[in-house]
């Protein structure tokens, strides 16, 4: 939810969607989730960057769907 809403409510003059993904970074790193358990990163760059642009052109009514890819990966990868 955090990644969506920060990316889709525009909530900056600009630069949204980086500081959404930086964000994500940062909200992961501070919950121990951005390493996994073996030590590689959860999310690769190019992952974080298509989840960031899928959000940003999603429809509004995707949202319950938007989110639901982001905590399935984060469960799945963890």
């Amino acid at each position: 939810m955090f990644l969506y809403l920060v990316t889709k409510n525009h909530s900056f003059s600009d630069g949204n969607k980086r500081i959404a993904a930086f964000l994500f970074l940062w909200f992961l790193s501070n919950n121990e989730l951005l390493y996994r358990k073996s030590g590689d990163k959860l999310l690769e760059n190019n992952t974080l960057v298509a989840l960031t642009l899928m959000i940003a052109q999603s429809k509004s009514e995707e949202k319950d769907t938007m989110v639901k890819v982001v905590v399935n990966l984060i469960n799945k990868n963890n």
